[in-house]
């Protein structure tokens, strides 16, 4: 009894300190139809998927966004994203929840002209969507501090202006739809994060910048986090 409780223990822990343990990214585009009309892009039929690797990841503290070289229209995208706690393989919509562990405010950082360049032709999108610094992200959040993750209010503020405001509930596609769709594609492990999507709002920061983001929970404010953007 006592190791299978430290096994779990050590388990929970890990699925905590997700940025270190988690193994991959999985990212949806175009999953909020505000943000679809926006960039003048048709609303997906099927979750439109994309990958980020855990070296994007930026720990709050733990230094700025910075501007790829090679980039000059960074912009933000503020999400919510989903931790998986257990082995997640063909899940059906209906179970699809039972592997989620908790949740994480994120921030999609893109270079959005090179995302344009790789779009214009016709090539994959990791050079605007996977440098270093790429993936912000808060502490982990348990399911408890979110009881239900389709009524969220996210919001992303540039040196104190909102750019974007909305809530879970306007998602193309749902939670269980996504992690059922992803899951008959690929395997997800403990520890890997799904980012949800971003609605409207998404714009550019320059270095010297500060991006505060938050979300809430009936009007509550559960997490936010502050980085400052810079140049490589």
């Amino acid at each position: 009894l006592y190791h299978v409780l430290l096994i779990f223990l050590v388990m929970s822990s890990n699925i905590r300190q997700f940025v270190q343990h988690g193994r991959k990214i999985v990212a949806v585009g175009r999953n909020y139809r505000d943000h679809c009309a926006e960039l003048n892009n048709p609303v997906p039929t099927t979750p439109l998927l994309f990958m980020k690797p855990p070296s994007a990841y930026l720990e709050e503290g733990k230094g700025s966004i910075l501007i790829p070289r090679a980039c000059s229209s960074l912009h933000h995208e503020v999400e919510l994203g989903v931790v998986i706690g257990s082995l997640c393989r063909d899940a059906t919509e209906a179970s699809a929840m039972e592997h989620v562990a908790g949740y994480a405010l994120t921030l999609d950082m893109t270079a959005r002209d090179l995302q344009e360049k790789c779009k214009k032709n016709g090539t994959p999108w990791e050079i605007a969507k996977c440098f270093d610094t790429a993936l912000p992200v808060s502490r982990f959040l348990e399911k408890s501090e979110v009881q239900d993750p389709h009524a969220v209010t996210l919001w992303c503020k540039v040196n104190g202006e909102e750019r974007q405001r909305s809530c879970t509930d306007q998602m193309v596609f749902n939670i269980p739809t996504l992690l059922s769709y992803i899951s008959s594609m690929f395997t997800l492990y403990p520890g890997d994060l799904v980012l949800t999507g971003t609605p409207a709002g998404v714009g550019p920061v320059v270095a010297g910048d500060s991006i505060t983001c938050g979300l809430e929970v009936a009007k509550k404010t559960v997490v936010e986090f502050q980085f400052t953007v810079d140049k490589r």
